[in-house]
């Protein structure tokens, strides 16, 4: 008796395959601690006694902080994960943020707080460049932009959860949290697979997560360094506009904005952002033409957000969910920088990329302080996004397109 053909996969069964799932779990875990520190701000500093005419500058100084550990977090993971694997840096980098943030909930003094939101930030910078590289390597090229919206989307959620969360418990209990979520999650993790491509080039002689590769090759180093600026917008809005939204709002006349709301909505906006242009992507079978619309339209709700010259506080915060949704290219931006390269040093790419794009919130945030005094809060900010904006536009001219491009290929010497 001849055997029946084992049925065809479905789409939704191949998306909720383990690594899948774990791999947008694991984004949620870290957007929620990655983005709590921008909700508790306020109270978290004023409990440690910083007076209030010093929580912007104090603010910028632990936000640096955090993003130089991302910066360093970012190669180190990178190269484990092209080196060691993929799962390696997932059980990781979940291990030392989960620790980190636990950490944060019992500091006494601005010093141990800088100190853990550092370390914080190394552990961090790991998780999603793995999560998305494991995701497009398990998945098929035709769906894989299913596959990274999916995790973008439940991740950006758990930026939105660490602002209900903090509403409902005190600062240092909302830290609890996220480091006891991130430990729940690592027992989830054994059960997840190495991705077959890794394998594969395991078993070969070839150099794995070899940075100079990359910076030693002129058409490598320059597809990377398009990548970076790419996300440049990105950040300018979630590390300036969004961060430091009670200023912003101050400078236009608008008192009682809740820098904690202002990144709920933000990411609630950048939710159906993701979903939109993950789904426009596959439509149009391109990732550049929505990256490029979407950065237009983010150029455009930075300028409302900052000339409007009259805001109410409804108003105020339906912008911040604007920029919100005009941010939803971010899942679009990791997905083509981990396809611009070879599976020896994908990991490397996907996770260095967006950690310099966040990383990037240093020099950016000490651009907005030295043009304030002279230009002012507002137009400070409309200055360096016009900037960020047309960078990014010029650096996605240059870039491939990479929707079809199939993943199995490696990066020669």
């Amino acid at each position: 008796m001849s055997e029946h053909p084992s049925p065809r996969p479905t789409l939704l069964s191949q998306l909720l395959q383990v690594p899948v799932i774990v791999a947008a779990l694991g984004y949620l875990v870290d957007m929620y601690d990655l983005f709590l520190f921008s909700v508790v701000r306020v109270p978290s500093l004023k409990a440690l006694n910083v007076p209030t005419e010093q929580l912007l500058t104090e603010g910028i100084r632990l936000l640096n902080f955090q993003m130089a550990g991302m910066l360093i977090g970012g190669v180190l993971w990178g190269v484990i994960a092209d080196k060691k694997g993929r799962l390696s840096v997932l059980f990781g980098s979940i291990i030392m943020y989960s620790l980190a943030n636990i950490g944060n909930g019992f500091v006494t003094s601005l010093d141990q707080y800088a100190l853990l939101r550092f370390i914080a930030g190394v552990g961090l910078a790991g998780e999603l460049g793995a999560g998305i590289t494991l995701v497009t390597e398990v998945l098929p090229k035709e769906i894989r932009g299913y596959g990274t919206t999916l995790v973008a989307t439940l991740g950006v959620l758990g930026a939105i959860l660490a602002y209900f969360v903090a509403d409902l418990f005190e600062w240092r209990i909302s830290y609890f949290v996220g480091g006891g979520m991130g430990l729940l999650l690592l027992i989830l993790r054994f059960n997840v697979f190495e991705s077959g491509m890794f394998k594969q080039v395991k078993e070969r002689t070839v150099d794995r997560g070899n940075v100079m590769m990359i910076l030693t090759n002129g058409k490598r180093f320059g597809k990377y360094m398009m990548a970076i600026l790419v996300g440049l917008p990105i950040w300018f809005v979630v590390g300036i506009l969004i961060t430091f939204s009670p200023e912003f709002g101050a400078a236009k006349g608008i008192e009682g904005i809740n820098a904690g709301k202002a990144v709920m909505l933000a990411f609630s906006g950048q939710v159906f952002g993701d979903i939109f242009s993950g789904l426009l992507s596959q439509y149009l079978k391109s990732r550049k033409r929505v990256i490029g619309l979407f950065i237009i339209l983010s150029l455009t709700m930075m300028i409302g957000y900052l000339m409007i010259p009259t805001l109410d506080l409804f108003t105020f915060y339906l912008m911040c969910a604007l920029l919100g949704f005009c941010n939803g290219y971010w899942t679009l931006f990791i997905t083509i920088a981990a396809e611009l390269f070879g599976t020896n040093l994908r990991a490397t790419v996907a996770t260095t990329v967006p950690n310099f794009v966040r990383g990037a919130t240093i020099p950016l945030a000490a651009l907005f302080v030295s043009f304030k005094p002279d230009l002012g809060v507002i137009q400070s900010g409309l200055l360096i996004g016009v900037a960020t904006s047309l960078v990014a536009l010029l650096a996605l001219y240059f870039l491939e397109e990479t929707f079809t491009k199939d993943m199995d290929f490696i990066e020669k010497e």
